[in-house]
C-alpha cells in the first residue's frame, strides 16, 4: 500500500495521474523510443543519484568586478538598426590574457595604444559584442573634461 502512494506521489510530480491518458496535443511515444527529458523516476534517481548542478555562468568579467588591461587600438564603431552615431570604443588585451572591445563613455577621450586603463562589466546596447566598459578617472584614462 505504501509502496502503491510512493508511486501515485511519483506520477503525480511527472504531471499525469497513473494509469491516465498523456496529456491532450502530446502523443504517446512508441513503445522502446525514449520521451522527452522530463522529471526523473524514482527509479532513475534511485540508479543514477541526483543529476549535476549547470555550471555557473560567468559575467563578461569573468567573475571579478573590474579587470586592469592594456589599450591595443583605439576604434570607432557603428550602433544597430535605429541609431545612428560613431561610438568610441577600444580594444583591450586584458590582465588574463583575453582581447576584448570595451565602450569608452563620455564625450572625448585621451586613450591612445599602451595606456592602462581600468575595465568593468556594462554592456552598450546598440553595439553587438561590446559587453564591458572602461571606468573613467582610473589609470591612464582620463576624466571626462567640463564643458566651457
Amino acid at each position: 500500500m505504501a509502496l502503491r502512494n510512493l508511486l501515485r506521489a511519483a506520477a503525480s510530480l511527472r504531471g499525469c495521474a497513473l494509469g491516465a491518458l498523456p496529456p491532450a496535443g502530446k502523443q504517446a511515444a512508441a513503445p522502446g523510443l525514449q520521451q522527452a527529458a522530463g522529471m526523473a523516476t524514482l527509479n532513475q534517481m534511485h540508479r543514477k543519484g541526483r543529476p549535476p548542478p549547470p555550471p555557473v555562468k560567468l559575467g563578461p568579467t569573468f567573475g571579478r568586478p573590474q579587470l586592469k588591461g592594456v589599450v591595443i587600438k583605439t576604434l570607432i564603431r557603428k550602433p544597430k538598426k535605429p541609431n545612428s552615431a560613431n561610438r568610441k570604443c577600444a580594444r583591450v588585451r586584458l590582465s588574463n590574457g583575453k582581447e576584448v572591445v570595451c565602450f569608452i563613455p563620455g564625450e572625448g577621450h585621451n586613450l591612445q595604444e599602451h595606456h592602462v586603463v581600468l575595465v568593468q562589466g556594462g554592456r552598450t546596447q546598440d553595439l553587438p559584442g561590446v559587453k564591458l566598459t572602461i571606468v573613467r578617472g582610473k589609470y591612464d584614462c582620463a576624466h571626462v573634461q567640463k564643458k566651457k
